[in-house]
């Protein structure tokens, strides 16, 4: 190798280390929408590539509450706290998937919800769906009357059987009272 090839390469080299640390996104784009906030179990708030922020609800499943007012957090009532610490449990699990895939997830949007929100099927950029994690873990359930709208629902209804048989998370709590017949009894009082 001559010493112009060594100094071409050596430059060649300098400029790729450059280009990583100026950062690749700007020059190459970055994959999926950048998760703002996650809400809780089953919603994020996402940017999109055009800098337009959304919350997103996610299609197919329903995870258990949490609690969102100060009576709420306050409450010592034996329901309230089962649904919250599973809640919690929902959320801390969809936080960390979505950080270690980068805050990044790729959205199939099937509809918007009366709030206006997106109704998505998510999945991580590298592919892995994260209603059927959650669901396979026992931390959400399947949300049948809308299930029709769900591309994926042969998948997540084999996720959610899985986790029944195994009793994993919620299935195996007898406690645990079903995210929307909580809420239909949480409005009534």
């Amino acid at each position: 190798m001559t010493k112009l090839q060594k100094k071409l390469l050596i430059l060649l080299s300098a400029a790729f280390i450059v280009a990583g640390a100026a950062g690749c996104g700007r020059f190459f784009g970055s994959s999926g929408d950048l998760v703002e906030r996650v809400s809780d179990g089953d919603t994020l708030v996402v940017k999109d590539a055009k800098g337009n922020k959304f919350t997103v609800r996610f299609a197919c499943m329903d995870a258990p509450e949490i609690p969102h007012s100060r009576k709420e957090q306050a409450s010592r009532k034996v329901r309230d706290r089962n649904q919250f610490n599973w809640g919690a449990k929902a959320q801390a699990r969809l936080e960390q998937l979505v950080k270690q895939n980068g805050d990044r997830v790729t959205l199939t949007i099937t509809d918007s919800d009366r709030y206006g929100r997106k109704v998505a099927e998510v999945r991580l950029t590298n592919g892995t769906f994260v209603q059927e994690v959650l669901l396979k873990e026992g931390l959400a359930k399947v949300y049948r009357p809308y299930l029709n709208k769900c591309p994926s629902k042969n998948l997540v209804q084999q996720a959610e059987a899985q986790a029944q048989q195994q009793r994993t998370g919620i299935w195996g709590d007898t406690e645990f009272t079903d995210p929307w017949e909580y809420r239909s009894v949480s409005k009534r009082k």
